[in-house]
């Protein structure tokens, strides 16, 4: 039954109804929805990555606004990510995917103007911080673990990674996030 559910979902109106003689049973037979969870996962899988391209699309936008030099599309080509995170050579935030608010908790009108240190508490290591400091003056890409908080104040593990964005001189940061 669940190859018959697959191959009618790939049918067209005009195909079914071609076939609808041949699959309509002459009793009444009720059978559970088994091929309801494939098309669900399928369903969650295009939102999201229909959401990722839409960030990215967001983030070519500032490219073109800024003069930015980078590969846009290099910089996301290998790096999965949940949020993004978008801010100035000073490290103000201007501006985050809906991902960060289903991360932290904080709204994206929140974050806005803020340094990601407000993320940061008690448990957030001084010598991560001092280290991630020190990667953002080498002006290159790294990958870092830090704790940070989230709204209601509960920690998680976050990994990021950082691209200096540039047209000939760094103007910006973008940092994809994860929770690990």
């Amino acid at each position: 039954m669940k190859c018959l559910d697959l191959f009618i979902s790939s049918q067209n109106e005009e195909e079914y109804k071609s076939i609808q003689h041949l699959i309509t049973p002459s009793e009444t037979i009720t059978y559970p929805i088994i091929s309801f969870d494939f098309y669900a996962n399928n369903f969650s899988t295009v939102i999201s990555n229909s959401n990722k391209k839409n960030d990215i699309n967001k983030i070519k936008e500032f490219a073109t606004k800024f003069g930015w030099n980078n590969s846009i599309d290099e910089i996301f080509k290998n790096h999965t990510f949940e949020t993004i995170v978008l801010t100035s050579k000073q490290q103000e935030i201007i501006w985050v995917n809906d991902g960060f608010k289903k991360m932290t908790g904080y709204s994206k009108n929140y974050a806005i103007n803020k340094t990601p240190s407000f993320l940061q508490g008690a448990e957030t290591c001084e010598k991560t911080k001092q280290r991630i400091r020190k990667k953002l003056r080498s002006n290159k890409p790294f990958t870092d673990l830090v704790i940070n908080y989230k709204k209601d104040q509960t920690t998680y593990e976050c990994e990021i990674t950082v691209f200096p964005l540039h047209n000939k001189d760094t103007t910006h940061y973008i940092a994809l996030e994860k929770a690990v």
